[in-house]
């Protein structure tokens, strides 16, 4: 039986620049949360989607489970 590989429930939007980004990573990592991440530098094709997520925004990070949506990060709790 082949094993079946899954893709992340939580997709994550980010920029290297932003350190908003790189504490939620962070946090993510330390908590063993399973994601993938999306970084709008290296994929900037995926702008447009973000900026419809956000209203028009460009701001990160932005995470997306479902047809839940957070934009920001203000820490675990």
């Amino acid at each position: 039986m082949a094993a079946m590989v899954t893709t992340p429930a939580l997709l994550v939007y980010t920029r290297p620049d932003c350190s908003y980004s790189d504490a939620l990573i962070h946090d993510l990592d330390k908590d063993g949360v399973a994601y993938e991440r999306i970084d709008l530098e290296a994929h900037p094709d995926q702008i447009a989607e973000v900026e419809r997520l956000t209203g028009g925004e460009r701001i990160t990070p932005v995470m997306v489970e479902g047809d839940l949506v957070i934009v920001g990060y203000h820490g675990v709790g």
